[in-house]
């Protein structure tokens, strides 16, 4: 088994010790309960983005919901959602994301050549307009920080403006989660190897 980072805490695998739930306030013991609930939609438990945010019990009461309305109740089709989760984790180089997700893509409907193709960053030449369009608009975002005025377009083609904002909202949503995880160091879970080529 591969040692951890000398900063790295082994019963959370990231920069700081796993919450208590003891410690917390009210709502943090209220997330902290929600997370470790099977039905609760959360991948990884403690052990991933939710632990490090009840650090902020604030910050936690806001997100939690935000990420739950974006992943099931702003009317992206979970096939789609995946894919836009899968093309900003790859972008950002985010192998603990990606872990969390290709299982969760797989089971949502995403095929193994369109999780292969996002992975190796291929050409999204004879996809589904759908599928192709959510995949160039993450990568050209990511890349370049602009959208042009074709991606935008073959975009507002595929969504409707509301479904737009939703799925954009979203991708920002799963950069900002990459970020945290980056910063605190987040560690795959035991056992797992790294599924993203990076360098």
């Amino acid at each position: 088994m591969a040692s951890l980072p000398a900063d790295i805490d082994p019963e959370s695998r990231f920069r700081l010790p796993l919450p208590k739930r003891e410690q917390l306030d009210a709502v943090g013991q209220h997330i902290f309960d929600h997370v470790g609930d099977p039905k609760s939609g959360n991948l990884v438990g403690l052990r991933g983005p939710a632990g490090i945010q009840l650090y902020n019990t604030k910050y936690a009461e806001h997100a939690r919901p935000l990420n739950y309305y974006l992943r099931y109740e702003s009317g992206i089709p979970a096939r789609t959602r995946e894919i836009a989760i899968l093309a900003t984790a790859r972008e950002l180089d985010s192998q603990f994301e990606w872990a969390a997700h290709e299982p969760e893509a797989l089971k949502q409907g995403v095929s193994a050549d369109i999780i292969d193709l996002i992975k190796h960053r291929k050409s999204t030449d004879g996809l589904a307009p759908g599928d192709a369009i959510v995949i160039d608009l993450a990568r050209e975002f990511y890349r370049t920080h602009k959208v042009s005025a074709a991606t935008y377009a073959r975009a507002a083609k595929a969504f409707t403006p509301a479904d737009l904002v939703s799925l954009v909202a979203l991708m920002g949503n799963y950069a900002g989660t990459a970020l945290l995880l980056a910063t605190f160091g987040m560690q795959l879970p035991p056992g797992q190897a790294p599924l993203l080529p990076v360098p």
